[in-house]
């Protein structure tokens, strides 16, 4: 996971003065390199200790070690990317192609930092159990429920039992029915959202085996869950609905479909011909 991802995943959890930091730095990593300890500081309106503090909290050492993290992390964008501050955020001077480069530069890598960093073990011990249930019951909200559409529309054209649900009360209806072999996948990027944490909380107390598609390994979505499965992106300032979250989640529902897809893989090509065809034709 690299630092810009670990700082993004990790600021909502952290205390006033350190958020401060982690949103400073999120927006322009620059700062780190081209400012000493104190002067970040200074710029935070915080203390040379809650830098200290920052660091340790996002997994470092201290403030040096931070500095080589993000230079050494930013000279990999720039080698990837070119010459540009595609590590910074959008800023208002930027032009329409500037923002769109950066927004193309976050996507591609929140997909590979993404794909990167799956568990393949626990990959597989997720589409074990899709494989074999009777039904698979997914909810998100906002952006993530468009994330829990796309992997349903996919898993039915395949013939799996798959139910994603727009509305609250229906998703928490299915998740309190203690039917066997039941899996409750839900979604959403910051882990915190309480309708989607519910659902999971229900459905794992009536005996589903639950799935947590979240984009914090330490939040309330993943400490519920029997399983997390876990993208990795840095947000811009623009995420009305979200943005590179979705890419990075809509990636990691691919996987997990081929996965599932592969296991009966003359069936799968079949119903996805038969499907197309039957459209096709009207």
């Amino acid at each position: 996971m690299s630092i810009q991802s670990t700082i993004e995943a990790t600021a909502a959890s952290l205390s006033p003065s350190l958020r401060r930091i982690a949103e400073a730095v999120g927006r322009n990593p620059q700062l780190v390199l081209e400012n000493t300890i104190n002067q970040l500081a200074q710029t935070c309106d915080t203390s040379v200790a809650s830098v200290v503090r920052f660091c340790q909290a996002i997994g470092l050492s201290g403030y040096a070690q931070l500095r080589v993290a993000l230079a050494t992390e930013l000279g990999k964008q720039s080698a990837q990317f070119g010459p540009s501050d595609y590590g910074a955020d959008i800023s208002p001077t930027d032009s329409l192609e500037d923002a769109a480069r950066k927004i193309a530069a976050l996507e591609l890598m929140a997909i590979d930092e993404t794909v990167g960093s799956i568990d393949f073990a626990v990959m597989e011990r997720v589409i074990d159990r899709c494989e074999t249930a009777t039904r698979i019951l997914i909810y998100g909200i906002g952006a993530s429920q468009f994330v829990a559409d796309d992997f349903q529309h996919k898993l039915f054209r395949i013939g799996r039992e798959a139910f994603a649900f727009h509305d609250p009360h229906e998703a928490w209806g299915a998740a309190a029915l203690p039917i066997g072999g039941v899996v409750a996948i839900g979604i959403s990027h910051s882990g915190e959202t309480p309708e989607t944490n519910k659902f999971l909380r229900v459905a794992k107390e009536n005996g589903a085996y639950t799935i947590a598609l979240t984009g914090v390994p330490g939040s309330s979505l993943a400490g519920l869950a029997d399983v997390a499965l876990l993208t990795r992106v840095r947000e811009t300032t623009f995420r009305a609905g979200a943005m590179v979250s979705r890419i990075a989640q809509l990636a990691l529902v691919d996987c997990l479909f081929t996965g599932i897809a592969q296991r009966r893989y003359r069936f799968t090509v079949d119903a996805l011909r038969r499907t197309r065809e039957v459209t096709r034709a009207h």
